[in-house]
């Protein structure tokens, strides 16, 4: 997810150097922002776009930022706890659960009343407030499942509180997958797992086939993810990761650097939502892209006809 992050940080310094014509400044700090600054031709910069790598550790340098007349970008991952966000750019992050969850349900076979199957449930890291609407839009798919019986939990582990994957590490992931598969599996087939992210989904199918999942008789459980990684594409055309989530990350610079030109140039520039995305002190005006789901179906359209992936990476 960090990984994302970082390209889709590059991928708008690209256009607004290129396209924009504004000069730009990058920088990285240990307690997580990875900021791009867009300098006046004279002193200064007026407008800062922060991709965040914790949400919650901004507040005073923010301050800082509105006291020089700065405006703000909240890049991919919403700034919490700051009055100091004019703006918020991202993907439809509620939508993005519910096609992970969608993906489940249609490999399930759930909305034909197929079922019972057996269902562990992932999350993505707590400090990370995209990470709550990814399991929130998930589970408006998936409850009622759970509640009619026709998805059962054995772990009972529900809820971000108990779900949740710190800093999004595959590996805190795939330890998790090692215990729920010992401790509630050794006898009962997992059918599916939520995985939000590709990092953790390359972690949890690596668990499953130390128990043995993907050799003959055992097939994969059905594992979801996002970001259309390399390495999860070439899992799903193995059949082991069965759907990913693909967020153009070169659209939402485009609409970012608009936005960031619009203001700088006076003009009030375009949302779609201001009403869903509250960082604790304000709801922060905000435009969301669409996410689309990818499975074996459509990658080559989606991923390899819009120039996001070179097929020669797929070999």
């Amino acid at each position: 997810m960090f990984k994302r992050r970082v390209v889709a940080q590059s991928i708008l310094v690209g256009v607004l150097s290129g396209c924009l014509g504004w000069a730009t400044t990058v920088q990285a700090q240990d307690k997580g922002l990875i900021g791009v600054a867009m300098p006046t031709k004279t002193k200064g910069a007026k407008a800062l776009v922060i991709a965040s790598i914790d949400g919650t550790t901004l507040s005073n340098a923010l301050q800082k930022a509105a006291d020089k007349g700065i405006k703000v970008f909240a890049y991919d991952r919403l700034i919490v706890g700051s009055k100091n966000v004019d703006y918020y750019t991202t993907f439809d992050n509620f939508q993005v659960g519910v096609l992970q969850a969608q993906s489940i349900e249609k490999a399930l076979g759930l909305k034909e009343g197929k079922g019972p199957f057996n269902i562990e449930l992932f999350g993505g890291s707590p400090d990370d407030n995209n990470s709550f609407f990814f399991y929130d839009g998930a589970m408006s798919v998936l409850q009622p499942y759970i509640d009619k019986g026709k998805l059962v939990v054995q772990s009972k582990q529900l809820g971000m509180n108990k779900v949740s994957t710190l800093r999004w590490d595959g590996s805190v992931a795939q330890a998790r997958m090692d215990n729920l598969l010992s401790a509630y599996y050794a006898k009962k087939r997992l059918d599916a797992v939520l995985s939000p992210y590709d990092g953790l989904s390359i972690g949890i199918i690596s668990s499953l086939k130390g128990v043995g999942y993907g050799q003959a008789g055992q097939p994969f459980p059905v594992v979801t993810g996002q970001d259309a990684e390399i390495p999860s594409v070439k899992s799903m055309l193995r059949k082991e990761q069965y759907a990913t989530i693909f967020k153009d990350t070169r659209e939402l610079a485009k609409v970012t650097a608009t936005m960031v030109d619009d203001v700088l140039a006076g003009k009030k520039p375009q949302v779609n939502d201001t009403k869903t995305y509250n960082n604790k002190i304000k709801v922060v005006p905000s435009y969301l892209l669409k996410p689309v789901a990818i499975d074996l179906s459509n990658y080559k359209k989606e991923l390899i006809g819009s120039g996001y992936i070179k097929e020669e990476q797929l070999q």
